[in-house]
C-alpha cells in the first residue's frame, strides 16, 4: 500500500515520524489530564470519556504499534482506522473539546489509508473537527445546519487537497523508486555488456595483432624481393658478364663496376628498410625525378636506352602510393633485364585528373601473362610484388604481353592517394 506507516522516505521524515508517533500518546495522556480537571470526581460522563481514552491508546498500541508487519497491509490497517474514528467521533461528540485529538485522526489517515480511500478517511476527520468547532451553534435552524456544513467544508477542503498533493507525492516517489531499480538492473546490464566488450576488444586486439604480424611479413618480403633480391640479382647477372668479359678489360671493369656500384645500393637499401625508412631515391626528391634516376642508373648497368617521360602537373602523394609506383618502376626494369632481351625501354608517368598512372614498356620477346616468366635464380615473386604494392594503395595493375610482341606493364593510383 502507499505511505504506510512508518512514513520515512528519508532520515528526517524518519525522525518526525517517531516523534509524532510518540506525540500521539502524550496527547491522549494531556486530554485524560484536561478531563479530569473538567470534570473533578469519577460522577457524571468522567468514567466514560476516561474509557474512551484508554481504548483509544490501547486501539493503537494493539493494532498498530506492536504490530510493525501490518502496516503495510491495506485490510487491517483499514480496520484500525475505522475503529480509531469511531472512537474519536463518540469523544468529539460526548465533549466538543476531544476535537484536539483530530491530529491524530489526520495523523493516521495519511499514515495508513491507501489512495482513493485516504480522502474519505480526511473528510470524516475534517467532519470531526467541524462539528468540534461548531459546537455551540444550534441545529434546529436552517441557519445553523448552514453554519455547520461550512465549518466542516472549511476542514475537509484545505485537508483533502493536501491528501491529493501527498497522494501525488507518493506516486513520484514509487516511480523514482521504480525507476532507480531499472536503473540498478540497467547498470547491472550495462556492466555486462562491457565485460563482454572488454573480452571482444581483447579478442579483436589479438586478431589485429596477428594482421598486423602477417601485414608486416607481407610488407618485409615485398622490401627483400624489392632491394635485397634486385640488388643480388643484378650483381649475379653482373659478374657473369664480367665472367664473359675476361679478355675484354674495359668490358670486364665497366660489369665488375657496375656490380660493386649495385652492392652499395643494395647496402643502402637494406639499412633503409631496417630503419623503415623512405626510398633512397625519394629522398628529396620528387617521384618523377626518383623515377628517372632509378631508370638512368640503371640503363647505366645494363646499357639499354630507357626513355623517360612526365606527363601532367606534378602534384605531392602520400608516401606509401609514391613507394608503391616506384617500387613498380624498379622491378619492372629488373624484369626487362633478367627476362626480356630488349633493346629499348620506356617509362612514363602520368598525372591524370582522376589517377596517378605508370607505364613500363619494353621491345623485348614478351611471354604468356598466364605463365609468368621465372628467374634462373629461382626468382618469381616480382609481379605478385608489385600486384600487393599497387592494391594496397587502393590501385590496379595491368600486365600486357606475347610472345616476341614485348610487355607493358600499367600501374595507376587514385587521386585520392595523394596527400
Amino acid at each position: 500500500m502507499r505511505n504506510a506507516m512508518p512514513l520515512a522516505v528519508d532520515a528526517g521524515t524518519e525522525r518526525w515520524v517517531r516523534f509524532a508517533h510518540r506525540a500521539v500518546y502524550g496527547l491522549l495522556a494531556v486530554m485524560a489530564g484536561v478531563t479530569v480537571l473538567l470534570n473533578p470526581g469519577l460522577d457524571g460522563d468522567t468514567p466514560l470519556l476516561l474509557g474512551l481514552i484508554l481504548l483509544m491508546g490501547l486501539w493503537i498500541l494493539c493494532l498498530f504499534t506492536l504490530r510493525p508487519a501490518a502496516r503495510t497491509r491495506a485490510l487491517p490497517m483499514s480496520i484500525f482506522f475505522v475503529g480509531l474514528y469511531a472512537i474519536l467521533l463518540l469523544l468529539v461528540l460526548e465533549e466538543p473539546y476531544f476535537g484536539f485529538l483530530t491530529p491524530i485522526g489526520y495523523f493516521f489517515a495519511f499514515g495508513v489509508l491507501p489512495w482513493p480511500w485516504r480522502i474519505p478517511g480526511v473528510i470524516g476527520v475534517a467532519a470531526a473537527a467541524g462539528i468540534a468547532q461548531a459546537a455551540g451553534i444550534p441545529l434546529a435552524t436552517a441557519e445553523g445546519l448552514l453554519l455547520h456544513l461550512a465549518i466542516i467544508l472549511i476542514n475537509a477542503a484545505p485537508m483533502t487537497a493536501f491528501a491529493w498533493i501527498d497522494w501525488h507525492g507518493d506516486k513520484e516517489r514509487e516511480e523514482r523508486a521504480r525507476t532507480m531499480v531499472e536503473l540498478r538492473a540497467a547498470n547491472e546490464r550495462l556492466e555486462t555488456t562491457l565485460a563482454e566488450n572488454a573480452s571482444l576488444h581483447e579478442r579483436l586486439l589479438g586478431q589485429a595483432r596477428e594482421a598486423g604480424i602477417h601485414e608486416e611479413r607481407q610488407r618485409m618480403a615485398r622490401e627483400i624481393h624489392d632491394t635485397l633480391a634486385q640488388g643480388l640479382t643484378g650483381i649475379v647477372t653482373q659478374l657473369q658478364a664480367a665472367e664473359q668479359a675476361a679478355t675484354e678489360p674495359d668490358r670486364w671493369r665497366r660489369h665488375l663496376g657496375a656490380a660493386t656500384d649495385l652492392a652499395r645500393e643494395s647496402l643502402q637499401e637494406a639499412r633503409r628498410s631496417v630503419h623503415a625508412l623512405r626510398p633512397e631515391p625519394l629522398r628529396g626528391a620528387r617521384l618523377g625525378d626518383a623515377v628517372a634516376g632509378v631508370a638512368q642508373r640503371w640503363s647505366a648497368r645494363h646499357g639499354i636506352p630507357v626513355e623517360v617521360t612526365t606527363t601532367g602537373t606534378e602534384r605531392p602523394m602520400a608516401a606509401e602510393a609514391e613507394l608503391a609506383l616506384l617500387r613498380t618502376a624498379q622491378e619492372a626494369l629488373a624484369n626487362v633485364a633478367a627476362h626480356a632481351g630488349a633493346t629499348r625501354v620506356g617509362v612514363t608517368l602520368s598525372y591524370l585528373d582522376g589517377e596517378v598512372a605508370l607505364d613500363v614498356r619494353d621491345d623485348g620477346r614478351g611471354f604468356d601473362p598466364a605463365k609468368p616468366p621465372v628467374s634462373k635464380t629461382g626468382g618469381g615473386f616480382g609481379l605478385l610484388a608489385m600486384r600487393q604494392r599497387i592494391e594496397q594503395v587502393a590501385g590496379t595493375l595491368q600486365v600486357e604481353s606475347e610472345p616476341s610482341a614485348g610487355t607493358a606493364i600499367s600501374a595507376s593510383i587514385p587521386a585520392g592517394a595523394a596527400a
